[in-house]
C-alpha cells in the first residue's frame, strides 16, 4: 500500500507526509468519525424539521399527518441506527487496537 505511506524516500532523502495515520483502519475511523457521523446527524435534524413543519402545516388532514407521524417515526429510527454504528465502530476500534477507548 504505497498510496497510504507517510514516509517515502527519494535518493537518501525522506519526505514525511502530512497526515496522522498509516492504516486504512485508521483512515475509515476518521472518515466515520469526523464526516459519516456528522452528516447523518445533520441529515436526521433535517428530517425532524421536516416532519414538524408536514405536522404544523397538515390542518387536521389524517394522511398528512399520519405521513408527519412516519417521519418522525423514521428519524427515531435512523438516532439509533446512527448510536448503534457509532457503538459497533468503536467496539471494534478497541478489539482491533485502533483506537484505546470507547470514545
Amino acid at each position: 500500500m504505497r498510496y497510504l505511506a507517510q514516509q517515502v524516500k527519494i535518493n537518501d532523502q525522506i519526505i514525511e507526509g502530512p497526515l496522522q495515520f498509516n492504516t486504512l483502519g485508521e483512515i475509515v475511523s476518521r472518515v466515520v468519525n469526523f464526516f459519516l457521523i456528522p452528516i447523518s446527524g445533520v441529515i436526521l435534524l433535517l428530517v425532524f424539521i421536516w416532519a414538524g413543519y408536514d405536522f404544523m402545516t397538515s390542518e387536521g388532514n389524517p394522511e398528512k399527518i399520519k405521513s408527519a407521524q412516519a417521519k418522525i417515526t423514521s428519524g427515531i429510527i435512523g438516532i439509533v441506527l446512527l448510536v448503534l454504528a457509532f457503538l459497533i465502530v468503536k467496539v471494534v476500534e478497541l478489539i482491533l487496537g485502533i483506537r484505546t477507548g470507547i470514545f
